[in-house]
Order: structure tokens, then C-alpha cells, then sequence
């Protein structure tokens, strides 16, 4: 499992600003908080990392709401490429791993 540095921004521009609300409901701010749920898991997203390296992760905001994120690091900025709620077969995964 990814171990993040510490969190000191996230990187959000014109490109993904409001994007994950667009597509799945998500806020931006709703994406950062899940980073702080203390029952996280993170993954290295090994199909999709080309370029740049992607990670998984799978977290609770507080409004307990499950999401799966798909994000990269860009020095100390976490950069949200895509957010949304678990699917039935990976909230059983997360529920059953906590």
C-alpha cells in the first residue's frame, strides 16, 4: 500500500475543477476528505500509471458515503483524476476488509 507524504495542497485547475461533480455527483471538496479517513486504502492503479504513477483509493467522507478515487502526486499536491461511489462487488471488498 502507498504511503502519501504529507498532504500539503490538491491540485485543482480548470481541467478537473468540478469535473467528478459533473460525471458522478462527487465535490472536490468531498474528494479531499476522503484522503483523511482513517480506515483508507490505497492501491498503485498498475493498468492505468503510464507517464505519470496512479493510485486507488478507497475511502469515507464524512457524510459516510464510500468513494473510489483514481489520483496521482505532482510533488506535494494530490491531483484527482476521477471520483465516484463503489460499485456493490467493491463496497462488500471494502466493508469486509474494515
Amino acid at each position: 500500500m502507498k504511503k502519501l507524504k504529507k498532504i500539503i495542497q490538491f491540485d485543482w485547475d480548470k481541467a478537473n475543477s468540478g469535473k467528478n461533480w459533473e460525471s458522478h455527483k462527487v465535490s472536490d471538496e468531498e474528494c479531499e476528505e476522503a484522503f483523511f479517513d482513517q480506515n483508507k486504502k490505497m492501491l498503485k492503479d498498475v493498468v492505468h500509471s503510464g507517464d505519470e504513477e496512479r493510485f486507488i483509493l478507497l475511502a469515507q467522507t464524512k457524510a459516510n458515503r464510500i468513494l473510489f478515487i483514481v489520483f496521482t502526486t505532482r510533488g506535494e499536491k494530490i491531483r484527482v483524476i476521477s471520483a465516484r461511489d463503489l460499485n456493490k462487488k467493491e463496497k462488500n471488498l471494502y466493508e469486509k476488509s474494515n
